[in-house]
């Protein structure tokens, strides 16, 4: 076997649950073969190098294994070469249900504390 399925591959390798899922993001563009996006049934080589799109951030893989069938992880990790950059840390922001109404002054400046704003007026008034 020199060539496989990319949407089959990328199912067998666990960066998609399903296959369809991995179907449709290559219907989606989330896709790109060697910097050109892929249509599903698109054929993989080892050596080729993939960029999918997941949850806003590309991975960069290489593929060093062809893979038709869903392996064990350990075997599915051997199968590519990750070569994304690692990502910077963000900080955690406040964020309130939908409906919830207007925060109270005690929730105001616990989301103004966990945003990095100080308590400038607590100094001036004593509070």
């Amino acid at each position: 076997m020199d060539a496989a399925r990319i949407d089959s591959w990328l199912w067998a390798v666990r960066v998609y649950k399903t296959r369809s899922a991995a179907t449709t993001a290559c219907r989606a563009g989330h896709v790109r073969l060697n910097g050109d996006k892929v249509k599903a049934a698109q054929h993989v080589r080892i050596g080729d190098e993939l960029r999918v799109r997941i949850a806003g951030f590309d991975r960069i893989l290489v593929v060093r294994q062809l893979l038709v069938k869903r392996v064990g992880a350990p075997l599915a990790a051997a199968a590519y070469e990750d070569r994304t950059p690692a990502r910077e840390p963000q900080a955690m922001i406040g964020v309130r249900d939908r409906g919830a109404g207007r925060p109270t002054k005690r929730e105001r400046r616990d989301i103004d504390r966990l945003r990095g704003r100080g308590d400038e007026d607590a100094d001036i008034f004593g509070g």
